[in-house]
């Protein structure tokens, strides 16, 4: 280490010494006098050489401070009073916090890194705080606790039974039994997620266990509380929808005449409330992948409808019920892409290693937007009474493809030729300029990253009428922290659009008529092979490695395939 004497600093054949004055600078510290040094051979200088080599010396002197006040350095022992000799390693060093803007800026980074969607954070207090102290509470139940009683529903993966308890004949039929031979442990592990994250969203979910049965294949139970037998496809086949949907949630009957008005407001409650649902799930990493009017359930004691049968959904979080090039989804209401992920997306790694990347592959691929395609859907079907049977659905379905999944198009070529159910679903999306069909068309889009998410959708223009019920103080919270977030600046961009094609001449801020039409004939121009483009080449060679990757770890996943996430279900002793 270089060490600094206080008796002096050598600058060549001049010498430095420090007078005892009053300090005029705190950095320097105190006036120097400079005196001339004898050559070892006794050379002479005269008294006008020697003022000449003081000014010089001085005007050096003033050149280092300059120096050192720019760069934030100080002559330590002039500053610190350390003494005859000391070592910079020997200076006292700082203890307390100091606060740069780059730091704050990587802090912030990381802290939203940590908060994004579908959230590092959150996950890990999920999985390894709140889901280890829930099985300490949860109740514990065996098949030999229920009554069976009303069969309430049959599908392709399983049996619901409305049941009660046998100790318990007091509240009868307040329960729900699923027998799920398919996909129960994906739906056990979807509910318990969604009632620890999002419990107003989905049905009220109570336990879930694996019987130990004779059977070749073993049925998953799954129990949920009774809130009501009518889903939104249940009331959508009346004709009285949506007006017996507005009886459910007053809890009476509106003396009030009909009319496009009052229907519009009673769909906008609905869409509404499942798009607060939807939210709520996305938030938490999980897409349900199969959105559907036979999936949306009224709830009776909270006068909201909710989603159930999570059996297909997907938690994107830790990749559990992920699997490439595989789908599970109704083809009347899936969108066209069909994946919620790239298939170039390989198998999901362990649990931390998925929850740490997730907010990237979620902003690659946003797969909510899958789910909010298929509540357009249903946005559809609620406006326009022709399309609510499943083979007008079907039709629809080919008429949009044939149309390009342009809904703009589609409105073009049949409402000329529209019958009575059409032209009133088109008249009710009409009202407030429109409003309900710009949102509609925001959702109903062929590519995903167009269509608007659940948040934005929500913050749209078209909620801002009070709907049926009166929101929650947390919704209308919610409610004011989208629309602050999810500003849409389309209006923006279209006043920048209007301006640049105004026509007139240059000086008024617009475009001639001529250099209009010239904008107009441009053509656009032809791609260049693909083998003279270096990033299309550079692109290929990146989805070969991908591939390469995704089959390693596929083959690596099938070697060593282990549910670890079902070692959590109860079974039945």
């Amino acid at each position: 280490m270089a060490a600094l004497a206080a008796s002096g600093v050598g600058l060549g054949t001049v010498k430095l010494h420090f007078l005892n004055s009053k300090p005029p600078s705190q950095f320097l510290g105190k006036k120097i006098k400079i005196s001339t040094l004898l050559h070892e051979k006794h050379v002479s200088i005269s008294r006008s050489k020697a003022h000449q080599i003081s000014a010089s010396g001085l005007q050096l002197v003033d050149v280092f401070h300059d120096v050192f006040l720019g760069v934030g350095v100080g002559l330590p022992c002039t500053v610190m009073a350390c003494g005859d000799m000391i070592y910079r390693s020997t200076l006292p060093r700082s203890n307390e916090l100091t606060i740069t803007v780059p730091g704050v800026i990587l802090a912030l980074g990381t802290l939203s890194y940590l908060w994004a969607t579908p959230g590092v954070a959150p996950g890990f207090w999920d999985m390894f705080v709140l889901a280890f102290v829930e099985r300490f509470f949860r109740p514990t139940y065996r098949k030999d606790d229920f009554v069976l009683g009303k069969k309430l529903g049959e599908g392709a993966f399983g049996t619901v039974y409305r049941v009660s308890l046998k100790n318990d004949s007091s509240k009868a039929g307040d329960l729900v039994l699923k027998k799920a031979t398919e996909y129960g442990a994906v739906e056990i592990w979807m509910n318990e997620r969604a009632r620890r994250a999002c419990s107003n969203s989905c049905a009220d979910f109570v336990y879930g266990f694996l019987e130990n049965s004779s059977k070749k294949t073993s049925e998953y139970w799954l129990i949920w509380r009774f809130e009501g037998e009518a889903t939104l496809y249940d009331l959508m086949q009346s004709k009285d929808f949506p007006y017996n949907v507005e009886a459910l949630i007053l809890g009476q009957v509106q003396d009030l005449p009909k009319g496009i008005e009052r229907e519009n407001r009673i769909i906008q409650t609905i869409l509404r409330q499942i798009l607060f649902a939807l939210d709520s799930l996305h938030s938490t990493g999980i897409v349900h992948r199969d959105i559907k009017p036979q999936n949306i359930i009224f709830s009776e004691g909270s006068r909201t409808f909710k989603i159930i049968d999570l059996g297909a959904a997907a938690d994107l979080r830790v990749g559990i019920n992920y699997v490439p090039k595989e789908f599970l989804l109704d083809p009347r209401y899936a969108a066209p892409e069909q994946y919620i992920m790239s298939t170039q997306t390989p198998s999901a790694p362990s649990a931390p290693v998925a929850t740490a990347l997730s907010p990237v592959l979620w902003q690659l691929n946003l797969p909510d937007r899958f789910d909010i395609y298929s509540t357009g859907l249903i946005f559809l079907q609620m406006a326009f009474p022709a399309l609510r049977s499943d083979s007008s659905l079907i039709q629809f379905n080919r008429q949009l493809k044939r149309a390009e999944y342009d809904l703009l198009t589609w409105r073009k070529t049949v409402e000329p030729r529209a019958s009575s159910d059409l032209k009133r679903g088109f008249e009710l999306l009409a009202l407030d300029n429109e409003i309900g069909w710009e949102l509609l068309t925001s959702m109903v889009r062929y590519k995903a990253r167009q269509r608007t998410s659940a948040k934005t959708a929500l913050a749209h223009p078209y909620f801002v009428r009070e709907g049926l019920l009166a929101l929650s103080v947390m919704q209308n919270l919610r409610l004011q922290f989208f629309r602050a977030t999810q500003q849409d600046y389309g209006e923006a961009a279209n006043w920048i659009i209007q301006l640049m094609a105004k026509s007139g001449t240059e000086k008024e801020g617009g475009f001639t008529e001529a250099q209009l039409q010239n904008l107009r004939e441009i053509k656009p121009k032809k791609k260049e092979k693909a083998q003279k483009n270096a990033l299309a080449s550079a692109l290929r060679f990146q989805r070969k490695i991908l591939k390469t990757l995704n089959e390693s770890m596929s083959e690596l996943n099938q070697r060593s395939k282990s549910l670890w996430w079902t070692r959590w279900i109860p079974r039945e002793d």
